[in-house]
This record gives C-alpha cells, structure tokens and sequence, in this order.
C-alpha cells in the first residue's frame, strides 16, 4: 500500500475537501485525486462520496481510516525508534500547545530547550488544549503542553507539571468585585462569559456550580483567555481566569471557601515510540514540576 496515497487520504478525511488536503500536503488538487484514485483501485473499493463540493467518507473509506492512522503511525515509531539508537538529541519534535501555556508558561523552557539542544527542530502547533488532545490521540504530535482534562483517554498518559489557581473575576467598577460578602448564588445572577463549552476549564467551573445546585448564568463564550479578560474589563459579565493573568484591569470577586484551579501538563500517546527529543522535552517539564 503505497504511504503517499494513505497521507493523501487522511489528509482529505481530516480537511473535508480535495483542495483542503492539496494545501496542507502542498499538492495540486489533480495530484491529490490522482492518489486517491490510485488507492481506491488498489483497494478495490470507493472511499469517498463527492456531492458537489461536500466530500464524506463512504463506509469503506471510515473503515479504512483508524487502519492508517496505525500504519502511518507504525512507520513513524519505527523511524524513531532507529533514531534513537545513535543517542543523538536531534531531528523535529512536533509539539502541540495550548495559546495560553504558550504565551505565559512554555517561553522560558523553550529558549532553554533550544540552547541545550540546538539540532533539534521544533514544530509548535497552537491549538485548544482539547484539539490538541486529538492531534496525540492521533499521532500527529509528540507531545502537547495544555489544561489536562478531568478523566484522560485510556491511551493518553497525563503528567501534571503546574496547579493553575483559578480565581472568579470582575471589572474593578462591577458589584460583584466591590460587595466584600458575596456567594457562589450571587455570582450565578449576574451575566457571565465562559471558556467554550468544548473546554476542560469550562468543565471545572461548570461542575463547581452544579455541586451548590446552581446554574451561571452564561451570556458569552469564547476559548480565548485574553478575550475573556478584556470582555470582563470593561464591564461586560464575571468570569474565571488563571490567576497569573491578574492585574489592575480586572478585580478578583472574594468567594469564602472556595478555591478553584486545574492543572496544566503535558500528555503524550502510551503506545507511541518518544523520540530522544521529546524524551529531553519531557525531562526539562519534570524539573519544573510543582512550580508556580
């Protein structure tokens, strides 16, 4: 089975289109169909559907699908695997992170990790923390630096590095933020703009008002922490953030008795070979575990 048509193939399942899958693989489109083309008489089977411009996986091309992820990531583990034989710290690590651990967590282990090992490529990809579980889960990162969600996957190992306090927060100016007695209750009748209701720290806050019996009251969304913050500068609703991004724009909303946080680390495939490069990524988060 030729390997070049199998990328060809998940590259369309995963973009929808033809033309989508010429992008990301830098292809023409006409090169693209030749190799699915090829692939479905090798296989003797149609795996796609095309209605107009909509492209779905037939039941043969959603069968095939997961079978080569796993011949596509076997290879890949392979390849490593000799590569790891010389000892060498070098080649690509493909890592995927989350915008905000990228912006204010990973700067410094990354300019350290480039001085110590400078044949090594790195290939960061900013992603939602939950999109970038998918791109481990599938094979197409080495390792993700993002929030690490309540109950991993079975075939995910998740390895916690720092506890990010989470505080509920307000415009200086806001009612919430000046009134010195205010409750859980109090704070769910005023409006409020949430992380995406996709995202793990939507999940940790939203339980936390379903254990009191409550519901916020949610008027805005967005996976965006920086959005969320200017939104509750200037008076729009309450929110949750990390408390490393606290300053004099927005006031933490004293709440007795309840403390908030979640934890940031990194996740990595159990049955997927480490490159020696992520295996020194990795070794360089370890020591940094536990701090602030």
């Amino acid at each position: 089975m030729d390997l070049a048509n199998l990328s060809a193939f998940i590259a369309i399942a995963e973009t929808g289109s033809f033309s989508g899958a010429g992008e990301r693989l830098h292809l023409t489109q006409p090169a693209i169909s030749k190799r699915i083309a090829g692939l479905e008489q090798q296989l003797d089977v149609r795996l796609f559907d095309r209605l107009g411009r909509e492209v779905t996986l037939t039941e043969a091309g959603r069968a095939l699908l997961p079978r080569a992820y796993q011949i596509l990531n076997v290879l890949d583990d392979t390849r490593r695997a000799l590569n790891n034989l010389t000892g060498e710290v070098t080649g690509r690590l493909t890592l995927a992170t989350s915008h905000h651990i990228g912006l204010h967590r990973l700067p410094p282990l990354l300019r350290a990790f480039t001085r110590e090992h400078p044949g090594v490529a790195l290939d960061i990809q900013f992603l939602d923390s939950e999109a970038a579980y998918d791109e481990i889960l599938h094979g197409r990162a080495e390792i993700a630096v993002i929030t690490l969600a309540p109950e991993p996957h079975h075939l995910i190992r998740a390895v916690p590095v720092w506890d990010d306090a989470l505080d509920f927060v307000a415009a200086p100016e806001h009612p919430l933020a000046s009134n010195q007695q205010v409750s859980l209750a109090d704070v769910a009748r005023h409006p409020a703009v949430f992380p995406g209701g996709n995202t793990f720290t939507h999940h940790i806050v939203q339980r936390l008002f379903e254990s009191q019996g409550l519901a916020p009251n949610i008027a805005m969304s967005t996976n965006y922490l920086e959005t969320i913050k200017m939104m509750v500068s200037i008076g729009l609703a309450w929110s949750v953030l990390p408390r490393t991004m606290l300053d004099e724009q927005v006031a933490s909303i004293a709440l007795p008795g309840i403390q908030l946080s979640r934890q940031l680390g990194y996740i990595l495939h159990t049955e997927r070979t480490l490159s020696n490069a992520a295996r020194a990524f990795m070794a360089l988060l370890d020591s940094h575990a536990g701090s602030a």
